[in-house]
């Protein structure tokens, strides 16, 4: 059994990652932390979990032992997490971290978007934890970072438009991405403009051409085609509690069919169990992918116009987050890839 820490816990993604390990017949938790909830146990903070984690009580963030874990999942919030990463990783733990602090490549890309760096040598050592771009990489790594719920949907929908050394079928220059993400990407604190009252009915855009995952949309891009990649993103909040979907409009450089790229799809992503290209006709419904590790895809040419729009879904605490974290685990263990990840998505 492999012994594994959530260094915060209480969180939606921490609370992901409980749901989804509790099934994992080669996982252990051992160590759960929260501030807030210091001395709970797991059961009376989240009631659907009780009875899986009997005796497993939250605790504080420095009120264990490196020693009581051999893998650490980190679900702390941007910037909070940095020094005691690499901690762990001085103290040759592996490592899974959920949040931004480890995914930009750039020490000067992650200043102008996030601050000032306290790990910045660590920056060049985590790989980015992408599995279906970057596994083999994944395979070989004590740390990884897990990439976030837009530049996953995002990166999901385009690199088999964009590989490296392959036909120049669209003009990189042309990507707007139409993303609209649930409000559980905003995180689980108490803020006005995620309360119920300020979202329900209510549907808007938000950190228009400014929002922190461009870069990193643009960072993933960049290295699966081998060229500087630049998009224009525009992220939307939806009056749901989670899921992603993606509208993904290029300009494409020769006449193709749906039909065509659908095969270029299927065949780019033919050895993936997560990725669902969907039939000519079929588009994404965030309904389809939720609480799962899916992403779904579905593409349709606009002839008049020359343009190929690519529509993709994810959950955003999924296959953006915990889900994906869970898979990260189990290529750099050895696990079955889809272990703790089985279950069929939710269907309400």
């Amino acid at each position: 059994m492999l012994k594994v820490a959530i260094i915060g816990g209480s969180g939606y993604t921490g609370m992901e990652l409980l749901r989804l390990l509790s099934g994992h017949k080669s996982v252990k938790v051992t160590v759960a932390t929260s501030r807030q909830y210091r001395g709970k146990s797991v059961g009376e903070v989240f009631p659907s979990l009780k009875g899986y984690f009997d005796g497993l009580v939250f605790t504080g963030p420095g009120e264990f032992s490196k020693k009581d874990a051999e893998l650490f999942f980190s679900a702390l919030p941007h910037g909070e997490g940095m020094e005691f990463v690499s901690q762990l990783i001085s103290a040759g733990k592996r490592v899974v971290d959920l949040s931004a602090d480890f995914r930009l490549k750039s020490i000067k890309t992650y200043k102008e978007w996030y601050g000032e760096h306290k790990a910045p040598a660590l920056l060049k050592h985590a790989v980015y934890g992408l599995p279906e771009l970057f596994r083999d990489e994944i395979k070989k790594a004590d740390f990884v970072a897990n990439p976030g719920c837009y530049p996953t949907g995002a990166a999901l929908g385009l690199a088999p438009l964009l590989k490296k050394g392959g036909k120049p079928l669209i003009d990189p220059a042309s990507i707007i991405i139409d993303a609209k993400s649930g409000v559980s990407g905003a995180g689980r604190g108490a803020a006005l403009d995620t309360s119920f009252v300020e979202v329900s009915e209510g549907f808007k855009a938000y950190k228009v051409a400014s929002h922190r995952h461009a870069p990193e949309i643009e960072q993933t891009l960049s290295i699966v085609s081998g060229k500087k990649i630049s998009v224009t993103f525009t992220p939307h909040l939806l009056p749901v509690s989670r899921g992603i979907l993606s509208t993904i409009y290029i300009g494409l450089k020769k006449g193709l069919s749906t039909v065509e790229i659908l095969d270029l799809y299927r065949s780019f992503y033919k050895d993936e169990q997560f990725i669902r290209v969907l039939p000519e006709g079929t588009f994404p419904n965030i309904l389809n992918v939720r609480g799962s590790n899916y992403c779904d895809i579905g593409l349709k040419v606009d002839e008049k116009n020359k343009r190929l729009i690519v529509i993709s879904a994810i959950d955003n605490l999924m296959k953006g987050a915990s889900g994906q974290a869970v898979q990260n685990m189990n290529i750099m263990t050895g696990f079955s890839e889809a272990e703790g990840l089985k279950a069929a998505p939710l269907c309400v």
